[in-house]
């Protein structure tokens, strides 16, 4: 009998669970903790993605194409839907070997360089062999205000130039612009009769001592047969140390005097290049679904994202990693992807999770994907995760324009106190894979860190550099985010959920 009366009692409260209101039910999952990320399982898909085994992950080589295949499979075991590839062209240029040396002419002792360590190659660098003497020519800028090949010869020679344009020389931008990349210098150049060039990297966010790629080089044509090598600070340092005008002193007339120092070394260069350019290569973007949890919410979309690319390997001894730039954004939305597919998590509103191609090639995968994914007119709002494994603290960019989106990152990280989030009020609001969601006018920020720069682009950028807190924090904030958007009131073009559907 009394075992009767329990199953009455058990099946009473059921049904009266069942006939609760929605909103009561609601209550009860707001007050559920946020998921918590694993640093293990972070910590994991960086040193996958950014070891040997993906060359660097260029956009449009086959170590790229691993790399999406991973992300894809990673992607699967979670469960999502609509789990695809949105392949698309870029131009891409391995470089399988490169030499440099340099010589005094009629010297049998040359001065090898190392690629990777001293030096690396333009990324659409031409290839070639040319060996030759070497022109100073200060930024190469050919203006009639400020000619640095006016008084210097360099037909048949190789032109060292400085990477930029100094903001002192009081250019305007319509004529900086023409000399901003390495293509826009090496036309310059090759237009007054140069036959390759080396660049010399003075950014401020770049060691003297650091190889530095620079995978985008300037708007096409290509210059096939052109060879352009990317020297460090200190390198060009020792090349003209004995010559009319060391490195330093030149850079220093020219910013005290606003005068052209271009000269000519009497030193030679020997510059070997092999590599396979591809103007029309197959890349892909790589998505997936999770479906909200709720009736009508689940119509409305929340988008995180980050680039996988990376800016590959040159050689059999230059590969940059990529463990920060972009492997930690990578590993949030992975992680991100594994914690809210989990059935206790699972948002209202659907998230789209996808990783871009084309990051190093002013963005071109995340251009595509607005231009193409379907529903993206129902997106609410966009999450970008660039560069959270190293730095000193974490900013939000683009608040500025959508300050409520930014409050939403702010109340996560005052509600956990962990970050002391820094506020950035930068105009021009958003960078990145952003950008091209802002301007599909979807509301946009980038979570990103400060003062994090110091391995961009570089051989160093390996897994052993990250900075475990600062990513494990981060990728926290990212989650969490993410969820709130997905589960709260947050409210970014659509009210469509508000008034019930039929």
């Amino acid at each position: 009998m009394l075992k009767k009366h329990l199953t009455i009692i058990a099946a009473g409260l059921f049904l009266a669970t069942l006939a609760l209101p929605a909103q009561a039910q609601e209550v009860k999952r707001d007050d559920m903790p946020m998921p918590t990320v694993n640093q293990d399982t972070l910590m994991k898909f960086v040193k996958e993605l950014s070891s040997e085994t993906y060359q660097g992950r260029l956009a449009g080589t086959k170590g790229y194409n691993r790399a999406a295949r991973y992300a894809k499979n990673v992607l699967k075991t979670y469960g999502l839907e609509q789990i695809d590839e949105m392949p698309f062209a870029v131009e891409c240029n391995e470089v399988e070997n490169a030499k440099f040396n340099v010589y005094r002419h009629g010297d049998k002792e040359r001065r090898v360089f190392t690629l990777g360590n001293e030096f690396c190659c333009a990324g659409v660098t031409g290839r070639g062999y040319v060996d030759a003497q070497m022109v100073f020519c200060g930024y190469g800028i050919d203006d009639k205000d400020f000619d640095e090949y006016k008084y210097v010869d360099v037909k048949g020679k190789i032109a060292i130039v400085l990477t930029g344009v100094p903001e002192w020389l009081g250019l305007p931008q319509s004529v900086a612009s023409h000399y901003t990349t390495l293509r826009d210098k090496a036309r310059t150049a090759e237009k007054h009769g140069a036959i390759g060039m080396l660049a010399v990297n003075v950014s401020p966010t770049c060691p003297s001592y650091e190889v530095q790629a620079r995978t985008y080089c300037g708007e096409l044509p290509h210059l096939g047969t052109f060879p352009m090598l990317q020297i460090t600070l200190d390198c060009a340092r020792e090349i003209m140390a004995d010559q009319v005008k060391p490195l330093d002193s030149a850079i220093a007339y020219m910013q005290r005097d606003r005068e052209v120092q271009s000269f000519s070394l009497v030193k030679w260069a020997e510059i070997d290049v092999n590599a396979i350019y591809n103007p029309t290569a197959r890349t892909t973007n790589v998505y997936g679904l999770l479906r909200g949890s709720d009736k009508y919410m689940a119509e409305e979309y929340i988008v995180i994202g980050a680039s996988l690319d990376g800016s590959g390997m040159q050689g059999e001894t230059c590969l940059f990693p990529g463990a920060d730039i972009n492997a930690s954004g990578v590993a949030a939305v992975l992680e991100t992807a594994r914690l809210l597919s989990k059935a206790d998590y699972r948002p209202r509103r659907s998230v789209l999770f996808v990783l871009f191609s084309g990051g190093e090639q002013q963005f071109a995968g995340s251009r595509r994907f607005v231009e193409l994914y379907p529903q993206l007119g129902k997106a609410e709002a966009f999450i970008n995760v660039q560069n959270i494994g190293y730095g000193d603290s974490v900013t939000v960019l683009g608040g500025v324009k959508y300050p409520t989106l930014e409050g939403i990152v702010f109340d996560r990280d005052t509600v956990t106190g962990r970050l002391n989030v820094v506020r950035n009020g930068e105009p021009q609001g958003v960078r990145g894979d952003a950008r091209a969601f802002d301007a599909a006018k979807i509301p946009s920020v980038v979570i990103t860190t400060t003062r994090g720069m110091h391995h961009n682009h570089t051989t160093t950028d390996v897994w052993e550099n990250i900075d475990r807190r600062i990513l494990t924090i981060s990728s926290q904030l990212v989650t969490e985010t993410v969820a709130e958007l997905g589960d709260g009131l947050y409210q970014g073009r659509n009210r469509r959920w508000l008034q019930p559907q039929k």
